[in-house]
């Protein structure tokens, strides 16, 4: 013990000659400058381009610009542009030591660009980590990221989150297969049916980039169509990208595109991939292994290499507006790729929204529609049952189902299976003329009349909040109103009742089908939740029309026509003997044009009479939601267009405790106020930067937050 007590007091005097050298060696290594993980204090920068423009994942209007770092030597080969990085975010100019800025919170971003020197005076902070080598983030995703945040009045770090996925190191880790070569152009199939269909192909095979508005003939072969657009893109050695709503949906065109091209020349991108999949398959069109891109909202900013297509399927659907902020809408992000990377533009479906007919009429794209002669062909024979025939109608009083739709019930199930369509829980009913039935308007914005609480019945603005104190329906002088009645809850047991031997199924949002088989059966179905039957269906019934026409919403005919004919495109023609029965009135400017299967008619007629009251699309306009006072400041600070009419604000309706938050909605108890603001064509630029500035304005102030919405979906 007294032996080992005396050699540790030796020190490093008496330490043998081996680790003598190996202490000066140590010591010699520690007075040499070291870099130290995220602070890098005394490290060399690189000789080549040491300044990192970076854009911090801060999202804040205030702070959507690039940020100058330091880019040490030893990250010099990996913080290429467009690969993620962390910095130090928030130091101040005093915590400054060896000529680097110090301090702040570690936060993430991505490099933009390398420069050889920075417009910055001070001192840099460096790069902390380059937390992988992948280039995720291109010149082309940036530039669409920055149009789609200018649009919407928001961040550019927003917006590259919906754009880019999260990080998954396994899947980076994986090697992407080899491009396939082109495939050969795929003759014209079905689209042979309509007028320039197969010209539309052949320009898109030449490597040409046709714009057109596609109004597809119902039945199932929309999926192949769509395929063989894809696969003629493919062709020319360009890449090509499908937006549809929903993840059944993307599987049809997933089949059809297997079934066209084999596998490996397209990917899958939805939300049911997993994450570790799905960044994968991102990866692999990222890297250029995959030309070809069918999925749900988010892959709206897939980054294509070289593309010739960009298309979306039915864009009226509720699940392309993004509901994270800035909540772009797929069809205009599309829009957007289109100009800047001068491609095709395919916008189809079944139907035919405003915004569809718009780009028709301007002359920017062109319609893709077949004859008269074919739409007969292909569509079932659509029958009404209006208000009269229901007073008339015994049967309807007493079961809710006219007998009408009963007997073309009972004639389908001989058949077949039977679709019933009912509307889902919460639609509520808007006011319209009891004779009629002309949407009850405000004389001074157009905006939608509501019934005041209370018992005086005074009627107000839903969007400018003016009274309406002497109302008369300004198509037939009729002083009285009506509010129309919201479908039962219990259509499945009724129908069980009515048809007793007769299996009945059921498809909505806790449990939806995606087929059914073509036996006799009763489909009951919210709108939307349809399922795909084995050789179309017999017949539809289309219940309760009234309570999606008078929903309280700007598109509520044109929503309940494109419900509609969604529902009834799965009717077998009619020439099989298919049949499709609306409960609504049958003079109404939706009901006749499904009985004409003419949704092109519709939206033409729709746009003219917005562009007469100044409704959108013509127009453009936001919504700014938020405290009363907040909103009264905001708007007071805003330097809006002086072409800008403020409606309102009005106040929202108070989200109860406990119920569900719908996107936009106040928090529960809270109450709101909504401001719309309209700008005439051509100022909504402008618009969405005065209010992009004003909030900002507001955020570095430190006021009250207000939620502003650029093309809000529902305005009344």
């Amino acid at each position: 013990m007294s032996g080992e007590n005396g050699a540790g007091g030796r020190g490093a005097k008496g330490a043998p000659p081996e680790q003598l050298a190996l202490i000066r060696e140590s010591v010699r290594r520690a007075k040499e400058p070291r870099a130290k993980p995220r602070t890098w204090r005394g490290a060399a920068l690189a000789e080549h381009l040491p300044v990192a423009r970076v854009l911090v994942d801060k999202g804040v209007l205030h702070l959507d610009r690039y940020f100058d770092y330091a880019v040490p030597a030893e990250l010099d080969a990996d913080a290429q542009p467009g690969v993620r990085v962390r910095v130090r975010f928030g130091a101040g100019r005093h915590r400054v030591r060896e000529g680097r800025r110090e301090g702040g919170g570690l936060i993430d971003g991505f490099i933009v660009e390398r420069r050889a020197e920075s417009d910055y005076a001070g001192p840099l902070a460096a790069l902390a980590q380059v937390v992988s080598p992948e280039p995720v983030l291109g010149p082309e995703l940036l530039g669409l990221a920055r149009a789609v945040a200018d649009r919407y009045a928001g961040s550019l770090a927003d917006v590259l989150q919906l754009a880019v996925p999260p990080r998954n190191a396994r899947a980076e880790r994986q090697p992407s297969p080899p491009p396939l070569p082109p495939p050969a152009a795929p003759g014209p199939g079905s689209w042979a049916r309509y007028e320039h269909g197969p010209a539309f192909l052949e320009a898109l095979a030449s490597g040409g980039a046709p714009r057109a508005v596609w109004h597809a003939l119902p039945g199932p072969r929309w999926s192949e169509e769509l395929a063989r657009a894809v696969a003629a893109t493919l062709a020319s050695g360009r890449g090509a990208l499908v937006v549809v709503p929903d993840g059944r949906t993307a599987a049809r065109v997933d089949t059809a595109l297997t079934a066209l091209l084999g596998e490996g020349r397209h990917v899958l991108l939805t939300a049911d991939a997993g994450p570790e999949k799905r960044y994968r398959q991102w990866l692999a069109v990222r890297r250029g292994s995959v030309r070809a891109v069918v999925g749900t909202r988010a892959a709206m900013f897939a980054p294509v290499s070289d593309l010739g297509l960009v298309a979306i399927w039915d864009d009226g659907d509720d699940s392309h507006s993004e509901p994270h902020a800035p909540q772009p809408h797929a069809r205009e992000v599309l829009l957007l790729r289109a100009a800047q990377d001068r491609c095709g533009f395919l916008l189809g479906g079944w139907s035919c929204t405003v915004e569809a007919a718009q780009l028709v009429e301007s002359g920017w794209a062109r319609p893709l529609a077949a004859g008269r002669e074919q739409v007969r062909a292909a569509a079932p024979l659509v029958r009404t049952v209006g208000d009269q025939e229901l007073a008339r109608d015994e049967a309807a009083r007493a079961a809710r189902l006219p007998s009408l739709a009963w007997q073309v019930a009972r004639e389908g199930l001989r058949h077949g299976p039977v679709l019933v369509q009912v509307p889902r829980r919460g639609y509520v009913p808007r006011l319209a003329c009891a004779q009629c039935r002309a949407p009850a308007r405000c004389r001074h914005c157009a905006g939608p009349l509501e019934a005041r609480e209370g018992a005086d019945g005074t009627l107000r603005c839903g969007w400018c909040g003016r009274e309406e104190e002497a109302w008369h329906c300004p198509e037939c002088g009729a002083f009285r109103l009506r509010a129309q009645v919201v479908g039962a809850r219990r259509t499945a047991e009724e129908l069980g009742r009515a048809f007793p031997a007769v299996p009945v199924r059921t498809s909505g949002r806790e449990h939806v089908l995606d087929t059914v088989p073509g036996t006799p059966a009763l489909v009951v179905s919210t709108p939307g939740a349809e399922p795909v039957a084995e050789g179309g269906y017999a017949a539809a019934l289309l219940l309760d029309g009234w309570a999606m026409l008078g929903r309280p919403d700007l598109r509520a005919g044109e929503d309940a026509l494109r419900r509609w004919i969604a529902a009834a495109a799965l009717v077998r023609p009619q020439t099989a003997g298919g049949t499709v029965v609306v409960v609504a009135e049958p003079t109404l400017r939706p009901v006749q044009a499904l009985v004409r299967w003419d949704p092109v008619g519709h939206a033409v007629r729709e746009l003219a009479e917005r562009a007469e009251l100044g409704f959108p699309p013509v127009s453009r306009m936001a919504s700014v939601a938020g405290a009363p006072e907040a909103v009264a400041e905001f708007l007071r600070s805003a330097g809006l267009p002086p072409e800008a009419e403020v409606l309102g604000p009005v106040p929202l309706p108070v989200t109860p405790a406990g119920r569900p938050r719908r996107t936009g909605a106040p928090p529960p108890g809270e109450r709101w106020e909504r401001a719309l603001v309209r700008v005439p064509p051509g100022r909504g630029a402008a618009l969405a930067a005065a209010l992009k500035a004003a909030q900002a304005a507001r955020t570095v102030r430190g006021g009250e937050a207000v939620r502003v919405r650029i093309d809000p979906p529902d305005i009344g």
